[in-house]
């Protein structure tokens, strides 16, 4: 048994299917962007590295990267303490440029908020929302997405960035937690 298994209670989202939507989100970014030359891609760590790598890889029309670090959990808390703060801000200015935020996932939408209003202070040209995983059910806060991998139910998830206590983000899918190993 590989360590991760005795947390697995199911594959959600296996690793071609993953790809297969990166790759269409990839398309879909490169064109709606065609003929833009200050396009930044803004991941919102740690989850959010593995979807902008693999993403990136499909994006055609030059862009950059850089990261954001925000966090509104403590050590061990798997439900948001509600107050956002940010970790690790920008190293680059989003003034007048195209910004694509890319997360991994969007659950009650109060981060993304957050770091939506933060970013928009900054005057950017553009700023949409990238995300693998949308999570309706827990929404506390309307989040406009207009790029989304995949709507999911409110299950606890892991893999593909995502982690279970800072471990599995490197699994190449999209996993359930077992409720009992919770």
């Amino acid at each position: 048994m590989l360590p991760y298994e005795k947390f697995l209670a199911e594959i959600l989202i296996d690793e071609v299917t993953v790809q297969r939507r990166v790759a269409e989100l990839g398309a879909q970014i490169s064109s709606d962007y065609a003929g833009v030359d200050n396009l930044i891609l803004i991941c919102i760590l740690k989850g959010g590295i593995m979807f902008l790598v693999d993403l990136s890889r499909h994006i055609t029309v030059p862009h950059e990267m850089d990261f954001l670090a925000v966090s509104s959990y403590g050590k061990g808390v798997r439900e948001s303490t509600g107050k956002v703060r940010i970790d690790m801000d920008l190293s680059a200015t989003v003034t007048d440029r195209h910004v694509l935020i890319v997360e991994d996932i969007i659950d009650s939408g109060e981060t993304l908020k957050f770091v939506m209003d933060v970013l928009k202070a900054r005057q950017p040209a553009s700023l949409r929302l990238c995300a693998l995983l949308n999570k309706p059910e827990r929404r506390k806060v309307d989040i406009a997405i207009e790029y989304q991998g995949f709507e999911i139910e409110n299950k606890f998830v892991f893999g593909y960035g995502l982690d279970l206590d800072e471990k599995y983000r490197n699994l190449p899918f999209v996993g359930v937690v077992k409720s009992d190993a919770l």
